[in-house]
């Protein structure tokens, strides 16, 4: 079955990026920035409602903690460091998801995460150490070191394709 996801929420503050309200009916599942790269606790509880309202399954979207590079940057950052920085945004969505009565249905690395966790298993790992304990899929792509290391945790890869 074919997915179709998109990354949402990520205005903060009085800064408004994206037309969340006229692209959430056309996807399935959305990727919620939780806080790092961009979103505020304003705009993932709007975000949140929003899918709700429209049937949209909802996934944590966490980013190396750099806002100034929208999480675009590559930093060096230790496996345990990377995995509570990951739990304590995964943490906040999850919880405005509780709040309305969804569930966390996947997480999706941002930006510069995303390519690192490709390559590098450590980093692979330690989402896979964050994903333990919110039991969602993992987003990630075919073929990289999101398949080896995901799979191998035992964790559901949905395959991602751009």
């Amino acid at each position: 079955m074919t997915l179709l996801n998109c990354d949402m929420g990520e205005s903060y503050g009085i800064w408004r990026l994206g037309d969340d309200r006229r692209i959430m009916p056309a996807i399935h599942i959305a990727n919620v920035a939780c806080g790092f790269h961009a979103s505020d606790f304003n705009h993932m509880r709007a975000t949140v409602r929003l899918a709700k309202a429209n049937g949209v399954d909802v996934g944590a979207h966490p980013s190396l903690p750099h806002r100034q590079g929208f999480g675009r940057r590559e930093m060096r950052i230790g496996r345990e460091e990377l995995a509570n920085c990951l739990i304590y945004q995964i943490g906040a969505l999850k919880g405005f998801l509780e709040a309305e009565g969804m569930r966390l249905y996947h997480i999706k690395p941002h930006g510069s995460l995303y390519g690192m966790a490709a390559r590098d298993p450590e980093i692979a790992h330690a989402i896979c150490d964050a994903a333990d304990i919110f039991k969602g899929a993992l987003l990630g792509m075919i073929n990289t070191e999101h398949q080896r290391v995901y799979s191998a945790r035992g964790h559901r890869l949905i395959a991602e394709y751009y």
